[in-house]
């Protein structure tokens, strides 16, 4: 069986991609504070958004889907679950919850791992939620013929209790060490995670919540006011690129786990970036204090169409009515152009029509 032993990644040299975006995340980390004690009542509203988005976008990724609607009443705990698909999700809601709430409580160790795992299946009909896996399970792909192809060969149900106690020693060996950086540790322990593949199912959504709590125990909050998951789910292809050409050589520690670090590394810098947008746009809105003038600063940095939905999430600060009354006068004044109607409707600059 594969040994995990992060000791070997100090003497490592990373591509000038990966030092860059370590830098600036650092940067970013050291801005938190400023962030977070700019705008509070902006930023409770970023954590709603961002709780909402984080469950929708880990679950989609696994076809796990319900309508918008019903996704935000299942958050909000305004209703029960009606189908398989919405008690999954309501299992990842609250799994997300206590990684926000207790993360300092939750150590990286297999029972606990196994523990989170029975949470996010505790509402479905499953009996191995909080059990590892006890059948083999391949990762395979869908062909154009209709057809499916084994991508990876995870290992087998009886060496995985034993690669996750070595997993999770090796992670916390290395943190205590401090002589690798967290940002590349956590993508290191997530690709692994992915590589063992543990459970008969929920693997996925199990990486994307460790993937939270590992920022979090490192001093990365970013994920609680812009979804990691979203990110990942918007590009997915992407992701799953970078998992393939860094499981390559996995069983015999050959890989390279370069691609994955990257990736992960341009996600949680596009959301610290978001972040810095959203601040900055609540941050003006003490000088321009109308809510047309907000919309309107926002409108005027997008690129191609945006919902409303879009405008609210970008805008924190506003509520449905304003932005819905902003978005109006715009329209009005032929700074946007409206298309389409009802629950289709998009807004677009104006001048992006013009030659």
């Amino acid at each position: 069986m594969r040994a995990f032993d992060y000791s070997s990644l100090r003497d490592r040299t990373w591509s000038n991609e990966i030092v860059s975006h370590v830098a600036q995340i650092h940067e970013f980390k050291g801005k938190q504070e400023h962030y977070f004690a700019a705008k509070p009542t902006a930023l409770r509203r970023l954590v709603e958004i961002a709780r909402i988005q984080s469950t929708e976008g880990s679950n989609s990724i696994e076809g796990i889907r319900t309508t918008g609607p019903r996704l935000r009443k299942l958050i909000t705990d305004k209703t029960t679950p009606r189908n398989r698909d919405e008690e999954e999700i309501l299992g990842y809601r609250n799994v997300l919850d206590l990684i926000h709430e207790s993360y300092e409580y939750i150590p990286v160790r297999p029972s606990y791992v196994l523990q989170l795992h029975r949470d996010l299946l505790r509402y479905t009909s499953y009996s191995y939620g909080g059990s590892f896996k006890s059948t083999p399970n391949e990762i395979g792909t869908v062909l154009a013929d209709g057809g499916t192809s084994t991508v990876f060969t995870p290992l087998e149900p009886r060496e995985v209790p034993e690669a996750i106690e070595q997993l999770c020693n090796a992670y916390n060996s290395a943190i205590a060490e401090n002589e690798v950086d967290p940002l590349i540790l956590i993508p290191c322990f997530v690709l692994d995670f992915l590589c063992i593949h543990p459970f008969k199912d929920g693997n996925g959504r199990m990486s994307r919540l460790l993937t939270l709590l590992l920022l979090y125990r490192a001093g990365y909050h970013i994920g609680r006011y812009i979804s990691i998951e979203k990110a990942i789910a918007d590009t997915k292809d992407s992701y799953y690129h970078a998992l393939a050409a860094a499981d390559v050589g996995w069983h015999t520690s050959e890989n390279d786990p370069k691609p994955f670090i990257q990736y992960m590394l341009s996600i949680i810098l596009s959301c610290y970036r978001d972040l810095e947008s959203r601040i900055r746009t609540v941050e003006d809105a003490g000088v321009r204090s109308t809510a047309y003038d907000i919309v309107r600063r926002y409108s005027l940095e997008k690129v191609g169409t945006f919902t409303k939905r879009d405008a609210l999430e970008g805008c924190p600060n506003l509520g449905s009515s304003s932005v819905e009354s902003a978005l109006k006068k715009l329209v009005d004044d032929g700074t946007l152009t409206r298309l389409g109607a009802g629950r289709r409707t998009r807004y677009v600059r104006r001048d992006s029509f013009e030659r």
